[in-house]
C-alpha cells in the first residue's frame, strides 16, 4: 500500500477562514498537497478557482499544487496554469477527445500527470492510458459542488481499479478519491485502494474542531 497523502481542497478555505491562517496551519501539519478545483461552468456548473489565484496560492505556500481541472478542452488552456515541476495535474476523460496527447503535455512540464473519472465514467475510458499517468482521480460525488452526498457505488470503483493497477504491474499509481471525504468514508476509501484524500468540510475544514486537531483525526483514519 502506497503512502497516505492529504489534499486539503482549497475551495473551502474562503468559507470560514483566512487563507493566509489556514495555509499556515496546513504547512504546520505537513499536508503533502493543495487541491485546486478549476472549474469553468461548462464541464460543471459552477466556477471555481481561476488561472491568477492558481498562480498567487503557488507563491502563499510551499505545498505542492493538485490541479484538478474540471474544464472543456484542457489541452487548449494548460499553459494558462504555469504548471510546475512536481505537480499533480489532473484532466477528465470526459472533457477531451485526445486524453493521451493532453497527459503527455503535462508530462513535459515536469509535472505528474493525472486521469479523472467522474461517478459513471467507467474504468474502461482510462485503460489505454494507464502507462501515461502516475495517479488516477475518482470523484466520489458528481463534480461542481461541495458538501454532496457520497455515491455509495464508487467505494466498489475504487477497489477495482486498485485491482486493475495492481494485477498489470502499475503498483505505484497512486488513486486519488473526490468528494465527500469524511473521516468515516476516508477508512472505507482507504480499505479500498485510495491512496490522496482530497479533504473538505466535512473532515479537515468542519468548523466545529481546530484544523491542526481534524489534520491528526484523518491521518489516524487513513493510516
Amino acid at each position: 500500500m502506497n503512502k497516505a497523502m492529504l489534499a486539503p481542497s482549497m475551495m473551502c478555505i474562503s468559507e470560514w477562514r483566512g487563507a493566509e491562517k489556514a495555509l499556515d496551519e496546513l504547512e504546520k501539519g505537513k499536508i503533502e498537497l493543495l487541491h485546486v478545483d478549476v472549474m469553468d461552468g461548462i464541464f460543471v456548473p459552477n466556477l471555481m478557482i481561476g488561472t491568477e489565484s492558481t498562480k498567487n496560492l503557488r507563491k502563499a505556500s510551499s505545498i505542492p499544487l493538485d490541479i484538478h481541472l474540471m474544464i472543456e478542452r484542457p489541452e487548449d488552456k494548460l499553459d494558462w496554469f504555469d504548471i510546475q515541476p512536481g505537480e499533480f495535474v489532473s484532466v477528465h476523460a470526459e472533457s477531451t477527445k485526445h486524453l493521451q496527447r493532453v497527459l503527455a503535455k503535462i508530462r513535459s512540464y515536469g509535472a505528474r500527470p493525472m486521469a479523472a473519472l467522474n461517478p459513471a465514467t467507467p474504468l474502461c475510458m482510462i485503460e489505454e492510458v494507464l502507462d501515461d499517468v502516475d495517479a488516477v482521480l475518482l470523484m466520489t460525488v458528481n463534480p461542481g459542488y461541495a458538501g454532496q452526498k457520497l455515491v455509495v457505488q464508487t467505494l466498489d470503483k475504487i477497489r477495482r481499479l486498485r485491482e486493475m493497477l495492481d494485477k498489470s504491474g502499475r503498483e505505484k499509481v497512486l488513486i486519488e478519491v473526490d468528494g465527500n471525504v469524511s473521516f468515516e468514508n476516508a477508512v472505507k476509501m482507504r480499505a479500498a485502494g485510495a491512496d490522496i484524500f482530497v479533504c473538505g468540510s466535512s473532515s479537515i475544514f468542519c468548523k466545529d474542531t481546530p484544523i491542526e486537531e481534524n489534520i491528526r483525526r484523518f491521518r489516524a483514519c487513513v493510516e
